[in-house]
């Protein structure tokens, strides 16, 4: 597939004039779904086709009639928050036989209806290929049966199916992400957060039973993001004896003095010899062998249920646009795809192929074959399995290699969701190598007052889950302090650093390896990780703490917009945080469904201001009753809140009022997300990993001598890879005036949000690397994602 140089005039070229789209959901449903339907209906009205929804799925479409319905701009409006799929889901007998795909295709040429969007699972996926491989058959059928002519027979020869997997399960094969799958991951963490505490309480074990038949993704996710002491996945049955390991486990933590026990079962488990084990199972055998207080909790259904995330949101938007260009672009000779997330990127995959290494994996199960069918679930599902198993397993001291380092571990500036998650990571991980882990309190100023104790594995029990820091941060930075930090560095004999924190854990780095030259003490390897709300470190797409500030955006500019439900029109004026840098304020703009995002990056004036209310008050004649404006806090010194909600009130008077809302350091607070604890506990490990190999490196007479660029690093996440880049290098990256990276990647997103929002606007769909082609399990696939979708990464965190 050769680049795209003209974008401008390959996307004139997709005019979607003359053309009709059915969007259906089919199979289970997932939180995200509707998410999708907006984003295909929009985009097909968008580029001049014509949409329609069709009911209950395949089953609406056998039936007909009303169930399959014309979709308008408005008709979308106020779905993006909304769990399930109100277009309604339902699994069809009707279709899965050769009569009951004739009654469907005579209803969609009735309408012209010659691309399907179809959001389900692989099963729906499956019967969508078939339905299109037997299309021109049941054309003929139908014209022989006279009930259409030969004329709509010819109009609609060809069908052009583009899939969507949407399921909370993460099972198909050749994406990396499902539509649903994080959302499922915040109801199942929320419900294991709330019985902790009762837990702790009583000292009782608890053993959660999760979704999941044939795909342990969301027991051995949940167990990583909560720290679970046991999970059982069906990819992984444990080997004989296991029933004494783990109850030999459960009384080593209590002997540890942690008062309580959690047990993640996957719903499909079973042990080596395909025998299932049920949450009764486990109780009997907790209670039987240690006699500890156990409970049972099914969450079933639950996971299904509430508001999609914003990764979802996302996700599903972002999904929903692609598919509608692949449509566009799709020939008479065109395989059916499926639009899937490939690292950062959204790629096109045959749909049968993923359909059948889907099938690969329970094959592989059947067979007794698990390794090769973790190695079919991907390299993202193999990494967290190791991770897990790295975290959850202490070995006992005679099988620890003996290191003789000592690492301090410490957070610096504004405290970030997931740091400690990040914390525990890296002392478990460091233990593990054989160091000896030191903790400093309160940053760089607990550092030079001497705040340092050693922390041990049993320390940072509990950890993942709890907000803020610990360990305690502040802003302070070291250079006025080189000479007491150097002295505390030498008295402890610290050997390594990890700094774990945001703008100013970058300064301190990069302050800390320009005074190498006149502190011995400082020539030691360093490392940074990323982790503020604002996500502005030059060297990394991603910070800890972002995703967690970006669900409080979402969750809260929901709640606003619904407090106007049954009310007279109403514009909100939302301010979020974030300094210089227009992240979180655009990426929550995209997930919420804001009409306008004021930013700093992208300059804007009172002709700026003046076109996005008229073009709120043409959308609130139509019939939209609410409006969401968010804004960047440091966006512009003159257009302030105050000022763009005292405008929007002068101008709407009479079509709509207006507003207005500080979120402020709520966006800081709270439990952390199931991504940036997983997340944190990823690029931690990662950390303390290149710590160890770098103390090998530069340890020469007796001691650890690192003074070279690449002992001073950040670790960022860089498209699908974990990279480590000296700080030194990434002063050209940096505009330290407004502390944001000079380049980010997320304004690329800005122009789907506008599209979203009804404003014409230019859409990028060149490629964001060099090359439009990606390989994807030896095989060469095109992109679609034709910008750098990195918020979509999740759990794909490299660990290799």
């Amino acid at each position: 597939m050769a680049k795209r140089q003209d974008t401008k005039k390959f996307f004139e070229n997709l005019s979607g004039s003359g053309k009709s789209i059915g969007v259906l959901t089919s199979g289970g449903d997932a939180q995200g779904m509707n998410a999708a339907v907006r984003a295909v209906v929009r985009m097909g009205i968008y580029v001049g086709a014509k949409v329609y929804f069709i009911h209950e799925g395949y089953q609406g479409m056998v039936d007909g009639g009303e169930n399959i319905e014309e979709a308008s701009w408005e008709s979308v409006s106020s779905m993006l928050q909304v769990g399930g799929t109100v277009i309604g889901s339902a699994r069809c007998k009707e279709f899965r036989s050769h009569e009951g795909r004739l009654k469907a295709a005579l209803h969609l040429v009735e309408r012209g209806i010659t691309n399907l969007c179809v959001i389900g699972g692989d099963g729906s996926l499956t019967g969508a290929n078939l339905f299109r491989e037997e299309w021109s058959g049941l054309l003929e059928e139908l014209v022989q049966q006279d009930l259409i002519d030969q004329e709509a027979a010819q109009d609609n020869s060809t069908l052009h199916i583009v899939g969507m997997v949407g399921s909370i399960d993460n099972d198909f094969c050749g994406t990396d992400m499902t539509i649903g799958t994080d959302s499922a991951l915040h109801r199942i963490i929320e419900v294991v957060d709330a019985i902790m505490t009762t837990a702790q309480s009583h000292q009782r074990t608890f053993v959660l039973e999760v979704m999941g038949r044939h795909c342990g993704y969301l027991a051995l996710v949940s167990a990583l993001a909560c720290g679970a002491d046991w999970v059982l996945i069906p990819e992984m049955p444990p080997e004989d004896g296991w029933e004494e390991q783990m109850c030999q486990k459960l009384s080593e933590n209590r002997a540890d003095k942690k008062r309580l026990n959690i047990i993640i079962v996957a719903e499909g488990a079973i042990d080596c010899h395909h025998n299932p084990i049920t949450t009764e199972n486990i109780k009997d055998l907790v209670v039987r062998c240690l006699g500890f207080d156990t409970r049972v909790t099914i969450l079933g259904h639950v996971q299904r249920g509430g508001t999609p995330s914003a990764f979802d949101r996302i996700l599903a938007s972002r999904m929903g646009v692609e598919a509608v260009l692949a449509l566009l672009e799709a020939s008479a000779t065109t395989p059916a795809c499926v639009v899937s997330l490939c690292g950062n990127q959204a790629v096109r995959l045959p749909l049968m192929e993923c359909v059948q290494m889907t099938q690969d994996v329970q094959k592989a199960m059947d067979e007794k074959n698990f390794e090769e069918a973790v190695r079919l679930r991907g390299r993202s599902f193999e990494n967290n399995l190791n991770t897990y198993k790295l975290l959850s397993f202490r070995k006992a001291d005679s099988e620890l290699p003996h290191s003789s380092f000592n690492v301090a571990v410490l957070n610096v500036g504004a405290p970030a969701a997931g740091m400690n998650a990040a914390v525990r990571s890296a002392v478990r991980v460091g233990i593990t190598e054989g160091h000896r882990m030191f903790a400093v309190n309160d940053g760089f100023e607990g550092f030079y007052k001497g705040q340092i104790k050693e922390i041990k594995w049993g320390d940072v029990g509990g950890w993942t889950g709890q907000g803020g820091s610990i360990l305690g941060t502040k802003r302070t930075l070291p250079a006025t302090h080189l000479d007491k930090i150097a002295e505390q560095i030498k008295i402890h004999n610290i050997n390594a650093l990890l700094v774990i924190g945001g703008f100013e854990a970058f300064l301190g780095l990069m302050e800390l390896s320009a005074a190498r030259e006149k502190y011995n003490e400082f020539c030691v390897p360093m490392v940074m990780v990323p982790a503020t709300v604002s996500n502005n470190i030059p060297g990394s797409d991603l910070s800890i703490g972002a995703d967690t500030a970006l669900n409080a955006i979402t969750d809260t500019c929901d709640r606003i917009k619904q407090s106007a439900s049954g009310t007279k029109r109403r514009v909100f004026i939302i301010e979020t945080m974030g300094g210089y840098c227009g992240y979180l304020a655009s990426v929550g703009g995209l997930a919420a469904g804001a009409d306008a995002v004021y930013i700093y990056e992208e300059p804007f004036d009172i002709r700026d201001l003046q076109s996005n209310v008229e073009h709120l008050t043409e959308k609130m004649k139509t019939g939209i009753q609410r409006g969401l404006v968010l804004r960047n806090e440091n966006s512009n010194v003159n257009f302030t809140t105050d000022f763009i909600y005292q405008l929007y009130s002068e101008e709407g008077k009479g079509v709509f009022d207006c507003r207005k809302n500080v979120l402020g350091h709520m966006q800081q607070g709270g439990a952390p997300s199931p991504f940036d604890r997983n997340f944190g506990t990823k690029i931690s490990a990662k950390a303390i990993q290149w710590i160890s190999k770098k103390l090998k490196e530069s340890y020469k007479e007796g001691k650890v001598y690192a003074n070279t660029e690449d002992t001073a690093c950040l670790l960022g996440m860089r498209r699908r890879a974990l990279v480590f880049q000296p700080v030194v290098q990434l002063k050209e990256e940096t505009d330290f005036v407004h502390r944001i990276p000079k380049e980010q990647w997320w304004l690329k997103l800005r122009p789907l949000m506008k599209i979203l929002a009804k404003y014409k606007t230019s859409y990028d769909v060149s490629d964001s690397e060099s090359g439009c082609c990606v390989a994807y399990n030896n095989n060469v696939v095109s992109v679609v994602g034709r910008f750098v979708l990195v918020y979509t990464i999740c759990y794909l965190c490299c660990l290799c």
